[in-house]
């Protein structure tokens, strides 16, 4: 149900500065500021043309508490759909605070989380996609995860799923029409026609599920898991691809006994670096549960950075090992990071190629000095390469939200069964339910099928004010 109520916030991040936001929406949005603000022309809001600003002053029986610029939104011409009218103040919190106090005793009362946005959405200004893209405009930290949330504030998703759905009904109402005319044993719907669109449909759903993988470590950041033995530079080489002193260094080997995380974009790309306890026999119990933790980090890493001493026999004693992460998990893309080539000569780099040559599996090898920053400009490059974006560059639809690749599993399921159906002549009236079902599954991705449950669950993970 769509609430009757004038709903405030502070729009903008709270504490102070240099201006502050609050935003009312609502059927009285307009009548209480005209009870609060006074203009300096001394116009009347109600008379003012929507997307008009105006100087004045929010009074308080008598009491000047700021000078504001008043903005007007009339609906259904704005963001929620309602009468929107944004106050921007001077960012005191005391200033924020006494005018937000003095609009409650007005009659608007204080928003919940996301409730503008989902006023906009039952108002028909969004779909539920673009409103949940809205909140991954806003947390987007980096190029492409900013990129995504645009394409699918922009309705790309939305339009796509409903392109289907709509070609995908049209089928459906002529099988309900067979239905009808059970008796006289006629088809209405074009059974060649149908076969091509189910294939078609199949055929986009795979693609939008496959590009989870790939939108979903983007929006989050991918994890690359730094590990290796004690003292080999896994601390140094956080700090040079972080350029700063994020982990501590010591000769001392087992330094870091826990994980230490940090961010980093590179090419629009986040990535999450991970420093690893060494990985070594040890009897010490903190520095086990920190081992522990390494393999732990492995696990849940989407590349790993194997970190390695050049010396031949460090080398031939690590490989085991690398061996071992690898047939565990055998898509993961693993470097090995050969450090401290600044102290090499070219017959030990041969020595440790040959080496190599006689292992088992095909590996990323890199030669680095952390420390004196040689080659990291390569490492960077070499992890974009792991990061398919040429969906990026065509602007595809890429799918980020565990939501939708939920729905759009289910929908696959209901689109392989009917596709089935027909293959095996299926009566109409079964091959319904299916199409039904997954005509269900797109609605939950746009929100033309939705209930109260849901739309709290989405909408609670937004900031209030938005």
């Amino acid at each position: 149900m769509i609430s009757q109520e004038t709903i405030v916030a502070l729009a903008s991040p709270s504490g102070a500065g240099a201006i502050a936001v609050i935003r009312l929406s609502g059927t009285g949005a307009l009548t209480i500021a005209e009870q609060v603000f006074q203009s300096v022309s001394e116009k009347s809001l109600s008379k003012q043309k929507t997307h008009t600003i105006h100087l004045g002053h929010i009074v308080d029986e008598g009491k000047f508490l700021d000078q504001v610029l008043l903005s007007i939104f009339k609906n259904p011409h704005s963001y929620t759909g309602e009468d929107v009218i944004e106050i921007s103040c001077h960012g005191s919190t005391y200033i924020q605070q006494q005018i937000i106090q003095l609009l409650l005793r007005k009659g608007c009362r204080m928003a919940q989380a996301g409730e503008f946005t989902l006023r906009a959405f039952l108002n028909g200004k969004l779909d539920l996609s673009q409103a949940e893209a809205v909140a991954d405009l806003i947390s987007s930290d980096n190029e492409a995860s900013h990129q995504i949330a645009m394409q699918q504030m922009r309705g790309g998703f939305s339009n796509e799923i409903a392109k289907l759905r709509e070609e995908l009904l049209n089928f459906a109402s002529l099988i309900e029409l067979e239905l009808d005319f059970a008796e006289e044993d006629v088809e209405f719907a074009d059974r060649t026609q149908f076969s091509e669109l189910l294939t078609r449909i199949e055929f986009v759903l795979k693609r939008l599920i496959d590009s989870f993988a790939i939108g979903n470590v983007i929006k989050n950041g991918i994890p690359v898991a730094i590990v290796g033995e004690p003292n080999v530079g896994k601390s140094t080489l956080l700090n040079a691809l972080l350029n700063e002193e994020r982990a501590i260094v010591s000769e001392i080997a087992g330094t870091t006994r826990d994980t230490i995380e940090d961010e980093l974009v590179i090419g629009g790309i986040g990535f999450r670096f991970i420093d690893t306890a060494g990985i070594r026999e040890t009897k010490d119990v903190v520095e086990s549960i920190g081992i522990k933790k390494t393999f732990e980090k492995i696990e849940q890493a989407q590349v790993v950075l194997y970190l390695v001493e050049s010396r031949k026999s460090k080398v031939e004693s690590v490989l085991p090992q690398i061996k071992e992460i690898k047939q565990v998990h055998p898509e993961k893309p693993i470097i090995i990071i050969f450090n401290k080539i600044d102290l090499l000569t070219d017959i030990e780099i041969s020595e440790i190629t040959n080496v190599l040559s006689t292992f088992d599996f095909r590996l990323s090898t890199i030669f680095i000095s952390a420390k004196s920053n040689i080659g990291i400009d390569e490492l960077k490059n070499q992890l974009l390469s792991f990061v398919n974006t040429g969906a990026l560059r065509n602007n595809e639809t890429i799918v980020t939200n565990t939501r939708h690749y939920d729905s759009l599993l289910k929908a696959l399921e209901e689109i392989q069964k009917v596709k089935f159906g027909l293959q095996s002549n299926l009566s109409s009236d079964l091959m319904a339910i299916d199409i039904k079902q997954a005509l269900y599954y797109f609605g939950e991705i746009t929100g033309e099928v939705t209930n109260d449950e849901l739309l709290g669950n989405i909408f609670a993970n937004f900031c209030i004010g938005k």
